[in-house]
């Protein structure tokens, strides 16, 4: 009988090999992701294999290894139950999955890595004459493997290096190419001499072999011929004056062959063609030599409002053919325009005999053409009492400059008196109103530290920039109360006001106070307001303020985690800790720096030398790494999360986690409950166990069989 049984199970190993032989599926197993499955479980979650087998199948543990390369050998173990995997795991991996298992167990020390591959494997060029270029021709390299491919390098080598060019193309020094994906590098050809010409393209990288090779070949020809290039392949000329003419642009146009360039037509052509007058020193009748260069000028006269447009064509021998520049611009009528800030001006009330009080009018430029003053000046009336100080105003005032005119008030009668402050020019005559009230009374006398405008600096849309502060002071002998103090113009809401000046407030004789105005822009682009002060007396101060905001573009960091949530299943209180990787893998284009991993319920992080670093860790665009984490569960259901939390305010991500925590029964004393080397099984209904007392039921039937035969 014993060597019956031990026929049976030969037979049954036997069995056993050679479906495992037939079972090598067609697609190449993944042993990566069977090293996934076989340290974090099934997809679907539940118990590991190296809760039973230990983190390395290369320890053997339960004679694991007769399963490597062999899917056949635990789909096997499944089916009967073997040591209670049948109650683990049955149904819980797919065909494909089982096979990336037998591949980890088959090389337990397998590691993500890149795999590069470039193709074509030569770039061959057609023939080119000597200095002329031929290309760019394209290779792919492409990433095969697991992990990213780092790029170090891109460079040339060979006897006619100099011949060939790297320009173009998606593949960089210091780049990477991540697992799956590929870039392109693109190769031109200018032959420095006749004949055969020949290099090497090599792209160094982290991959098998260290760098990847592209051949480079190409045929120079000797017969010379003329290039033609240019220094610029359009011109704006910008806004200009209808009836003015506008500055000269010059062309270069050079010969980078080796034969003479000659021109056969130098024409202008286009809509308004008729607008412009050519010059320089190119000429039909003058040929260009190697490596020489001419010029061609051009000067726009525009006779009508609008944008015009027209092109310089140059038909010539040149080998890359006819060269055409574009001429375009915008002409618009003549408008001068001249601006008064503030537009009125009120002194108040002023003490007779007291010193003068000043305040300024600027004048601004907001035409297209320069101003041209004729009078700056004071109208009759009561003129006696306002004088103009110094002024900076010249005879002109370029296209948006600004001057300024100081006013001055010392009343000589005590009553309400007016001037106007009147301004000819080539623009449309510009009056300002000017008042104030002549007193014996004591007085107050407001004097601003500046007239503006205050200008901040360029500022990001949301932020502010340094605040600027303006006083207030009164140098008369009166107290004087501050009426009004408010913000206008165009963009009021982008400029915050502050300081010690408030309406209703009283400044004694000799006292001051400050006005603080920030600029904090809601919007990009030129923003502006005005701050207008009004005192008791009547006396009007204007400070116009003005900024530039700037839009900021943000990078929203991008995360991908697999799996996104898990559940632990049922676990025994008190046993080995279950984990679980999670791969973190930056899908973005930018790095990704994760500042913290805050852990609730039950779960925690494990270090582990092949997952993440501590924190913060920061991912380069397609870098991944894995985050262990591990269950320790209390009586009843558990459920808690891991938050991430990144360096950019308001971006982080969430895993989802859950598990089931079991007293251990009371008997448990007995460790092979399922009859097999390593079980969960709270029974003994393991099929093996089953085949062995059939199995022993017939050896004793057999042998007495035998001893009766013997004794009759």
């Amino acid at each position: 009988m014993t060597g019956l049984l031990a026929k049976v199970f030969r037979l049954r190993w036997t069995a056993v090999l050679l479906v495992g032989v037939m079972g090598q599926g067609a697609n190449a197993a993944d042993a990566l992701n069977g090293k996934s499955l076989y340290l974090n479980g099934p997809v679907s979650g539940g118990a590991t294999c190296a809760s039973c087998h230990t983190a390395s199948p290369a320890n053997n543990v339960s004679g694991i290894l007769a399963a490597a390369n062999q899917p056949s050998v635990i789909q096997n173990a499944i089916a009967t139950n073997k040591g209670g995997m049948g109650s683990l795991f049955n149904g819980k991996f797919s065909a494909a999955e089982l096979a990336d298992l037998a591949a980890f167990i088959g090389n337990p020390n397998v590691v993500a890595a890149p795999a590069a591959s470039l193709a074509p494997a030569s770039l061959t060029f057609s023939g080119t004459s000597i200095g002329q270029t031929a290309g760019p021709l394209s290779a792919t390299l492409s990433n095969t493997g697991n992990a990213a491919l780092n790029i170090g390098t891109i460079s040339l080598s060979g006897a006619a290096a100099g011949d060939f060019s790297v320009a173009g193309g998606s593949c960089a020094n210091g780049g990477a190419v991540a697992a799956g994906a590929s870039c392109t590098v693109q190769a031109s050809f200018k032959p420095t001499a006749a004949g055969a010409r020949a290099a090497s393209l090599t792209i160094t990288h982290n991959a098998t072999g260290g760098s990847s090779v592209v051949a480079l070949s190409g045929t120079g020809n000797a017969t010379p011929q003329a290039t033609i290039a240019l220094s610029a392949a359009s011109v704006n000329f910008g806004t200009l004056l209808t009836g003015s003419p506008s500055a000269v642009s010059t062309i270069t146009v050079s010969n980078s062959g080796q034969a003479a360039l000659t021109f056969s037509s130098i024409a202008l052509g286009g809509a308004n063609a008729g607008i412009f007058t050519l010059g320089g020193t190119c000429a039909v009748a003058t040929p260009v030599p190697a490596a020489g260069s001419c010029t061609v000028t051009l000067q726009a006269s525009p006779v009508a409002a609008g944008a015009f447009s027209a092109s310089l064509a140059l038909a010539s021998n040149a080998s890359n053919g006819n060269a055409t520049v574009g001429l375009s611009g915008t002409a618009a009528t003549p408008a001068p325009a001249l601006t008064a800030t503030p537009s009125a001006i009120a002194f108040g009330t002023q003490t007779i005999g007291a010193a003068a009080v000043a305040q300024t009018v600027t004048l601004a430029n907001t035409g297209n053409v320069v101003i041209t003053f004729n009078k700056i000046g004071l109208s009759a009336g009561g003129a006696a009492s306002f004088t103009l100080g110094a002024s900076d105003c010249g005879a002109t005032l370029a296209v948006g400059a600004s001057c300024s005119v100081p006013v001055r008030f010392a009343p000589a009668a005590e009553s309400a008196v007016s001037a106007t402050l009147a301004v000819t020019s080539n623009a449309t005559a510009l009056q300002v109103g000017i008042t104030g009230t002549g007193t014996k009374q004591a007085t107050a006398t407001p004097v601003l530290s500046e007239a503006g405008p205050i200008v901040f600096a360029d500022t990001q849309v949301g932020s502010s920039a340094t605040a600027h502060t303006t006083t207030l002071s009164n140098s008369g002998n009166a107290s004087l109360s501050i009426a009004t103090l408010t913000l206008g113009g165009n963009h009021p809401g982008d400029f915050v006001l502050g300081g010690t000046c408030v309406a209703g407030a009283a400044v004694a004789p000799g006292s001051s106070c400050t006005l603080t105005t920030a600029f904090k822009p809601v919007a990009a682009g030129a923003r502006s307001a005005d701050l207008l002060l009004v005192t008791d007396g009547g006396a009007q101060f204007h400070l116009a303020l003005n900024g530039n905001g700037v839009a900021v573009v943000i990078t929203t960091p991008s995360l991908t985690i697999a799996p996104q949530s898990f559940d632990y299943g049922s676990v025994v209180i008190g046993s080995a800790a279950p984990t679980r990787r999670f791969t973190l893998t930056n899908s973005g284009a930018a790095a990704v720096t994760l500042a913290s991993a805050t852990f609730t319920g039950p779960f925690a992080a494990v270090a582990d030398n092949t997952g993440c670093a501590a924190f913060p860790v920061t991912l380069a665009p397609g870098a991944s790494c894995d985050l262990v984490v591990s269950y320790t569960p209390a009586n009843g259901a558990s459920s808690g999360s891991v938050a991430l939390q990144s360096t950019v305010a308001g971006s982080g991500w969430t895993i989802a986690l859950s598990g089931q925590g079991t007293a251990a029964a009371s008997n448990a004393a007995p460790v092979n409950k399922g009859g097999g080397g390593c079980s969960a099984s709270d029974d003994v209904n393991d099929p093996m166990m089953v085949f062995l007392i059939i199995s022993a039921a017939i050896a004793i039937g057999w042998r007495r069989r035998q001893t009766k035969r013997i004794g009759g």
